[in-house]
């Protein structure tokens, strides 16, 4: 597998050690992980909305779906957070402006090619702003 899918499957893998194997319980477990995963990455303010968009395709009722959502889906948003810290604790004004470029006249002066982008992206310098 790739970095990428390796990534996701260590992120799902607490739910994937619940289903003994069976193949139809993992895939459920994935399904999970990739909603959590989503919301994780979505803004507080949105992840309620989510949510409720969710709730009516998993056939539980209200209490069984805040249990589920106590103790699956808000570990889940934890674990992303802990695993993945570079795509958390952007600002709302970052967030909105996803796919703008800095102008070339930000660059981190003084920064070591290999070291962490100042930007906070959890790249390093030479593959994120120091790029342009």
């Amino acid at each position: 597998m790739g970095a990428i899918a390796d990534a996701i499957v260590a992120y799902a893998q607490p739910l994937l050690d619940q289903c003994d194997g069976d193949v139809e319980r993992m895939n459920r477990a994935m399904t999970i992980a990739q909603v959590c995963w989503n919301l994780a990455i979505s803004s507080e303010e949105g992840r309620d909305e989510m949510l409720e968009r969710v709730k009516p395709l998993v056939n539980m009722t209200d209490s069984e779906f805040a249990e589920f959502r106590q103790h699956i889906v808000l570990p889940m948003i934890q674990r992303h957070r802990e695993m993945f810290p570079g795509m958390h604790g952007r600002s709302k004004q970052d967030a909105n402006a996803v796919g703008s470029v800095p102008s070339l006249t930000q660059n981190y002066a003084g920064t070591g090619r290999n070291a962490p982008c100042p930007c906070g992206s959890g790249l390093k310098y030479k593959r994120c702003c120091g790029r342009r």
